[in-house]
């Protein structure tokens, strides 16, 4: 079985199903913003990066409330933690925008609902947006907080980006042909 596309193929793919979700027909104009959100899609391809924190015991977190006692549990200081909450802030994004049929029915995260997911989020980026050791964190914590106050936006225009994809699947009968 031949792969749907390569990696670049599907980042300039995604990136046109975010332009046009969010430029197009949200009339949200933050490039920064966008570019983000296209490249979380192109990371979280890869089940590897959705679920990268993993306990100690090399088993993947499956749920936000274990990563933020894990968090918690953590002597990581700085920049690792750091991306740990945005880590957290993604995860969460990722799986309101892009599957939040996944957060309502998945029986691992029976505790768990968009609203909390969406809480989380924001709490997060927020979190990850304070720790600005280095000029690169600074340069991002306005884009982190962005994240955090406008996730609701970011979540909406995730799932229409994913409503493009699918149309355009169902309509082509592969993505990217």
């Amino acid at each position: 079985m031949r792969p749907i596309a390569d990696a670049g193929h599907l980042s300039l793919l995604f990136a046109a199903y975010a332009e046009h979700a969010f430029i197009d027909e949200m009339g949200v104009t933050d490039t920064r913003l966008i570019d983000y959100l296209s490249s979380l899609l192109v990371r979280f391809i890869h089940p590897d990066q959705i679920f990268a924190m993993k306990r100690s015991d090399g088993r993947r977190y499956l749920a936000i409330a274990d990563m933020l006692e894990e968090i918690e549990r953590s002597e990581k200081v700085g920049p690792e933690r750091r991306e740990l909450f945005r880590h957290i802030g993604d995860f969460a994004l990722f799986w309101t925008g892009v599957f939040p049929e996944a957060v309502k029915r998945h029986s691992r995260w029976a505790q768990a609902d968009i609203e909390d997911y969406t809480k989380q989020g924001k709490r997060s980026y927020y979190v990850a947006s304070t720790y600005c050791d280095t000029q690169e964190q600074a340069d991002q914590a306005p884009l982190l907080r962005r994240l955090s106050s406008d996730f609701e936006l970011c979540a909406v225009g995730l799932r229409r980006a994913r409503d493009l994809w699918e149309s355009d699947y169902s309509t082509q009968g592969q993505v990217g042909m």
